[in-house]
Parts: C-alpha cells; sequence; structure tokens
C-alpha cells in the first residue's frame, strides 16, 4: 500500500481545518452534526456481527468495536474540556494516550451497546449545553499541554464534529469496501 493510499484510509474526510473566525452558521451546523450523530453510528453498526465489529479499518488500524469505545473516550474528554473551559479561565487540561486506552480490555472487548448508549446519553447533554452558551461562552478557552495549544469552545466544538465525521467514515468506508452495508 503506498503512502497516499494509506494517508486516504487514515483520513478519509481530510485533516479538520479551523477558520480563524466561525460563522453562528458553522457552530449551528456542527451542534447539528454532534446531535445527530449517536442515531447515525447506531444505523451504521447495527447489524454488524462480532466477526466484523472485530475486523480493523485499514492495516495496522482499530478494529471497528475499539473505534466505537474510542469515540466514547475522547468525546467524554472533549465534554469535560467544555467544562473546564466554561468554569475556570484557560485551564491547562489532562490529555491522555488514545492508542493506549484503546488497547485496553474494554475496549478489544467489551460490548459496544455499552459506548453506543454512552455516546447517546454525553451528546444529549452535550449539545443541551452548547445550545445554551453565549457568544462569550464560546470564545472561552483551554489549553492543551502539548505544545500549549489554546483551543476556544467553538473551535472544540468543530474538532468534534469533524471527529464524528472522521470515523463515521472509517467505519463505513470498511462497510463498502467489504460489502456489509
Amino acid at each position: 500500500m503506498n503512502n497516499s493510499s494509506l494517508e486516504q484510509l487514515k483520513f478519509p474526510i481530510g485533516h479538520f481545518n479551523c477558520h480563524k473566525e466561525i460563522s453562528d452558521s458553522e457552530i449551528s451546523k456542527w451542534i447539528t452534526v454532534l446531535e445527530n450523530f449517536p442515531q447515525k453510528l447506531q444505523s451504521l453498526v447495527a447489524n454488524l456481527s462480532e466477526q466484523q465489529l472485530n475486523t480493523v479499518y485499514r492495516p495496522g488500524g482499530w478494529t471497528v468495536k475499539q473505534l466505537i469505545h474510542h469515540i466514547a473516550d475522547s468525546h467524554h474528554h472533549s465534554y469535560t474540556r467544555f467544562k473546564w473551559a466554561l468554569a475556570e479561565d484557560n485551564p491547562i487540561i489532562k490529555a491522555y494516550e488514545e492508542k493506549d486506552w484503546a488497547s485496553l480490555v474494554d475496549s478489544r472487548t467489551a460490548p459496544i451497546a455499552l459506548s453506543l448508549n454512552y455516546i447517546t446519553a454525553l451528546h444529549a447533554k452535550m449539545v443541551f449545553m452548547l445550545k445554551g452558551l453565549s457568544p462569550e461562552d464560546l470564545q472561552r478557552c483551554y489549553v492543551h499541554p502539548v505544545g500549549k495549544v489554546v483551543v476556544s469552545i467553538s473551535e472544540n466544538m468543530g474538532k468534534y464534529a469533524w471527529h464524528c465525521n472522521h470515523h463515521y467514515a472509517h467505519i463505513e468506508n470498511l462497510c463498502n469496501s467489504k460489502g456489509w452495508l
């Protein structure tokens, strides 16, 4: 497999790019993605067998099961980051090692229903909160410890709307390539 093919498998919708100025329509679009994602993901994976769930989406990548559990873990962190940014002044957040978390026993073996149910509840809470934010709230920030990158709440919304679509595309592309859909 050549590098461009692997890059396409890793980033089927491209890398996340955020405008410096984020419009109200982008915010609204991102909230809609976050709101609709749990049902969309559930529909995509509802009929997959255990063998299919244990299939990697690309060479050297995670299984579908690991992707679903990763989404739950990652979006949990995102929700916490939103809350830290709202409750504290430019807090330095705690980073985590995604690959290490994805290799833990729950990510490898737990039923996906645990994470699908969690994603549904988490996104409901997240969207409820995000819909209630003021323009000033959207500008509040946290600091990522790697590189001391400052991230606004509005940028984080975009990152996680992208993250939904990014991993959805991983699973959908795998299902299409295997003829599972």
